[in-house]
């Protein structure tokens, strides 16, 4: 995975809550990976205690087939109402529960919110592959095959469907009313959440912050990238390579290895001009993961819907989690209540 060059790790590494999912554990403990639940000492929803004016629920949506972990979280005085909603995930390497705190936030603002982890990671169950060629389809199509769970790995072809998944699950939710939608992404999930709104007009309200949002290069530029990924991508397809490990490290410190060649086809900043939803881009003054300019400046300026770009001052990437956490949740609360209340 080496042909994944500084261009395409400061482009796509997006990934939060890293720090959190690398948190060295006690020596006999596993150290933590959010794609593999065995090694969480804490953190799963069933150990979760939500605060007293705060309805929790965990729920199951079924995304191409694969159960997906979701979460939701409710204003107890309005439990049974159907209200303006929030969908959010995180991005690379990131799972639902390191968004309890901004559910909560967002909840006692008025907001059914619904957190999801995507396919392989968290809660969520694997996407399993055949280990052996299928046999002869039976009637009824059902047999019985040895399959390999994978797990833990960035496909943001997958990841996207997994987010319209959600979205058709939430629609159709008593809670949820279903014109008044918002979705909020942080860094990877950042681009993501301009390519979702871009072809869902059920999104009215979007929150990116500290988003990578790649754009296409120029016509004719070169690639340095392009024939290591496509070398990999080839040699997955003809099955001299199966997919990385889970949770794999291949990127800097971020927990999860791209896919063969598919993020050279990632480019959400392409679809930002689709975009009606009124888009609110919140972005850190110091980041240092990649440059902010071609990727949410630039994606502000091409939404057709309402648009603000706020930077935050004196931080860096992942002061949004920290010192800053609070402040981004408020400033979503604040575009939300303005286009979704």
């Amino acid at each position: 995975m080496r042909f994944f060059s500084k261009r395409m790790s400061l482009g796509l590494i997006l990934g939060l809550i890293v720090t959190t999912a690398a948190a060295a554990q006690a020596p006999t403990v596993p150290k933590r990976n959010p794609a593999d639940p065995a090694t969480w000492p804490t953190g799963r929803a069933a150990q979760y205690q939500a605060p007293d004016d705060v309805a929790f629920r965990s729920v199951s949506i079924l995304s191409e087939g694969v159960r997906l972990h979701g979460e939701m979280f409710t204003p107890k005085a309005r439990v049974g109402q159907r209200l303006p909603t929030i969908v959010m995930a995180h991005g690379w390497g990131g799972t639902a529960s390191g968004f309890r705190a901004d559910a909560v936030q967002l909840a006692r603002a008025g907001y059914q919110v619904l957190t999801f982890d995507y396919r392989g990671w968290g809660e969520s169950d694997s996407r399993v592959i055949l280990t052996r060629p299928q046999p002869t389809l039976p009637p009824g199509r059902r047999f019985t095959a040895e399959v390999e769970a994978v797990r833990g790995y960035v496909d943001p072809s997958e990841q996207t469907q997994d987010w319209f998944n959600v979205l058709d699950w939430a629609a159709a939710d008593p809670g949820v009313d279903p014109d008044r939608i918002g979705i909020r992404g942080s860094s990877f999930s950042g681009g993501i959440v301009v390519y979702v709104a871009a072809r869902d007009e059920r999104v009215k309200a979007l929150v990116s912050q500290v988003g990578s949002v790649p754009s296409s290069p120029p016509p004719g530029a070169p690639n340095p990238t392009a024939a290591g990924a496509r070398a990999q991508a080839a040699r997955m397809a003809r099955g001299e390579v199966g997919y990385p490990e889970p949770g794999a490290q291949v990127v800097g410190a971020l927990i999860g290895a791209p896919i063969g060649d598919k993020f050279l086809r990632w480019t959400p900043g392409d679809d930002a001009q689709d975009v009606r939803a009124a888009s609110l881009f919140i972005i850190a003054e110091k980041e240092e993961l990649f440059d902010n300019r071609p990727n949410a400046i630039l994606a502000s300026t091409r939404v057709k819907g309402p648009v603000k770009l706020v930077t935050l001052p004196g931080i860096a990437h992942y002061g949004v989690y920290g010192e800053k956490r609070e402040e981004a949740v408020n400033l979503a609360i604040q575009w939300f209540d303005q286009y979704l209340k």
